[in-house]
């Protein structure tokens, strides 16, 4: 069986946790195993977090060579680039690939992040991703990567944001903007009128499409 690996770029192991919840519908089709940085940031959440990671992220995929991919669970791809370039096994970042399932599904696609930083820094990664065509608009919840994991009213946040994005910018898909979200993925969809994304589960299935 393929085996991959999935990173949380920041030491907080409630999000790694909320992440293995997130992937345990692909089990029997890989084994995937998640594992956190813990000399990273406990959430990341600015540029001088992302730059800090990035040689993290790169250290531990040269630290367990034996895996067939590698998923960085961080919305902002930290080291992806950096990993590519490195190394020949497949890697894939979280944004990317949620960005990629969101234009697979027709119309434009709305993102729920933690905060105006966060959305500053993800356009300029969806203009670079030339897919700044295919974005409805993209809205704070004001949380932090710990409350977004942890706190249960960030659930209700997302719902109400994110029918805002469906009914006033015109959203045909949503994407939770942050790993620390992957574990209330099926409550939001529940509540929701179009398809909720989760960038590791996006990831993983971009993974599992490489390995074939």
């Amino acid at each position: 069986m393929r085996r991959i690996l999935v990173i949380n770029p920041n030491s907080n192991e409630s999000v790694t946790a909320g992440l293995s919840e997130s992937l345990t519908g692909f089990a029997g089709q890989a084994a995937i195993e998640c594992c956190t940085l813990h000399d990273g940031p406990f959430g990341i959440e600015t540029d001088d977090d992302i730059a800090r990671v990035i040689p993290l992220v790169v250290e531990k995929i040269e630290t367990f060579p034996d895996f067939d991919a590698y998923v960085i669970a961080c919305y902002s791809d930290p080291g992806l680039a950096e990993c590519r370039r490195q190394f020949d096994k497949p890697v894939f970042g979280m944004q990317q690939s949620a960005v990629e399932s969101a234009v697979a599904i027709g119309g434009r696609f709305g993102v729920l992040a933690l905060s105006d930083e966060s959305i500053a820094r993800h356009l300029h990664y969806i203009r670079m991703l030339g897919h700044e065509g295919d974005l409805a608009g993209e809205l704070p919840l004001d949380v932090t990567v710990d409350e977004a994991a942890n706190d249960p009213a960030t659930l209700d946040k997302v719902v109400v944001a994110g029918r805002r994005l469906v009914e006033e910018f015109g959203a045909s898909s949503l994407i939770l903007g942050c790993a620390g979200m992957a574990a209330i993925k099926s409550g939001a969809e529940t509540k929701l009128p179009v398809p909720v994304i989760e960038p590791a589960q996006a990831a993983v299935s971009l993974a599992l499409n490489a390995l074939r």
